[in-house]
């Protein structure tokens, strides 16, 4: 007993202790915030430098890296409140630094969609939520991979974070007019996905299409780094969605749970439809499906029953597989705009068709968990016809704002810069862009040369007794 009351004693005076603070909680969201962190980097940076042509790999690595770091200091001069503040329009709040001691060590406050207040400080729910901005524009960033000049995806970042993703997250998660109606995205369909898939398919329109050899070939230069990135990405979903109730609840694992599920789903259907229709599984394939699983279950991971989760994964599997393989290749404007990784299919599709399900799939005892309001899909009978509705009309409202601003943005840059690097950099790639190679170092560090270090070299040195008979090959020990 005396035990109990020195340790409670303590509890009320330590000053990094207040009364209000929920130490599991916090060490969750903290933990949820590195998942999600851990996804774009390294995750989308190892998936990025991977997947795309050699002579691109540090370039979209970079891409990628400069966006994280300009997106935390933007996010706490201005943006975070701009998205989570006081209103300023009923899609926007107002703008103002989150750096002040007294704001950032304070109880953090959200709006009342949830069960519960956050039972930890401000800057936690500050560096939860940057996690979120940042990897938005990395995912919208491999739409324009291998051609977008470097300098304008510098200025392009934080002006997108400022006039696009804070109206999304304002207006669905910060307490505006989407929120208020009854708009459900639980942890970023809309806000994320389909935003960055839309703008991504818009910035590709402005900046123009990559050079034609790498148009018709772009072979991934390491596929088991691409999935070392993609590994990343996935395991890291688990704080995306588990995170989203902002408590270590119950909640919390029915969302980790029907992420997992829904991902593995989209992976088996894509890989089959890919053995279907090819004749064998591609490994690229199967990252796209484990995207497009993720993405989809987003919008109402926590609000759908894991027997759902393999519904939607399904869906996830097919639907974005047939709009990328068939309806892509029938399309004659989506083969002019350029989407480097099919972003559009595996986050603005995948997004927007989740959003929809979750209007008819949101299960009404879930929705009590983490909604404060009467919340069912359409399948449970009641308001969830209206439901839908709103999930059609909120998605309208993001691809709209999303391809107007995209727009706008992109044009004032080119008032100010080219958007698109010029043919000799397209041709030559990182060397020419950064003055880097990704896998140029030979020996003592000079570029390879076939005439050096080619085996034609070998046929003029002294034998060894090493030699690849296969290939004639002298190896030097």
């Amino acid at each position: 007993m005396a035990a109990t009351q020195i340790a409670y004693t303590a509890h009320e005076i330590s000053p990094a202790v207040p009364p209000w603070l929920n130490k599991g909680d916090n060490a969750w969201q903290m933990t949820a915030a590195t998942l999600v962190g851990i996804q774009s980097m390294p995750g989308l940076v190892i998936l990025y430098a991977s997947i795309v042509k050699k002579k691109w790999a540090v370039n979209s690595a970079f891409m990628a890296l400069y966006a994280f770091a300009a997106v935390l200091i933007c996010w706490v001069l201005l943006c975070y409140r701009m998205a989570f503040g006081d209103e300023l329009l009923p899609f926007w709040g107002k703008g103002a630094p989150a750096l002040g001691q007294s704001y950032l060590v304070g109880q953090a406050k959200v709006p009342e969609r949830v069960a519960t207040e956050p039972y930890y400080p401000m800057a936690t729910l500050v560096y939860f939520q940057f996690t979120f901005a940042a990897i938005t524009l990395i995912l919208l960033a491999g739409s324009v991979l291998g051609r977008m000049n470097i300098r304008a995806w510098m200025a392009f970042v934080p002006l997108w974070l400022i006039f696009s993703y804070t109206v999304g997250a304002y207006s669905l998660w910060g307490g505006g007019f989407l929120y208020r109606w009854g708009a459900i995205d639980y942890s970023g369909g809309y806000v994320i996905h389909l935003s960055s898939g839309i703008s991504g398919l818009t910035a590709a329109y402005w900046v123009g299409p990559r050079i034609k050899s790498d148009r018709e070939r772009f072979p991934p230069n390491n596929i088991l780094l691409m999935l070392a990135g993609a590994g990343l990405l996935w395991m890291g979903w688990s704080g995306f969605n588990g995170g989203a109730p902002y408590a270590a609840n119950i909640d919390s694992s029915i969302a980790v749970l029907n992420t997992n599920v829904s991902a593995a789903t989209s992976i088996l259907v894509w890989t089959c439809l890919d053995v279907v229709f090819f004749g064998k599984p591609s490994v690229i394939g199967a990252v796209q499906g484990m995207m497009t699983g993720l993405a989809c279950i987003t919008p109402g991971a926590g609000l759908v029953q894991s027997w759902a989760a393999i519904i939607v994964g399904m869906l996830a599997g097919s639907v974005p597989w047939v709009s990328m393989m068939i309806i892509h290749k029938k399309c004659s404007w989506l083969q002019k705009v350029d989407d480097a990784l099919g972003v559009f299919h595996t986050h603005a599709v995948a997004g927007l068709m989740g959003g929809l399900l979750t209007g008819l799939l949101a299960e009404p005892n879930l929705c009590r968990l983490i909604l404060p309001r009467d919340t069912r899909g359409a399948f449970y009978g009641g308001n969830g016809g209206v439901q839908f509705a709103k999930q059609l009309v909120a998605a309208l409202f993001v691809i709209a704002w999303n391809v107007a601003s995209t727009t706008l943005i992109l044009l004032v840059i080119r008032l100010c810069m080219p958007l698109r690097m010029p043919d000799n950099q397209l041709e030559i790639g990182d060397d020419a862009v950064h003055g880097e190679e990704a896998y140029a170092l030979w020996g003592d560090g000079e570029q390879y040369d076939q005439r050096k270090h080619g085996w034609h070299a070998s046929e003029m040195t002294s034998p060894s007794p090493y030699v690849n008979g296969a290939r004639g090959v002298t190896i030097n020990l």
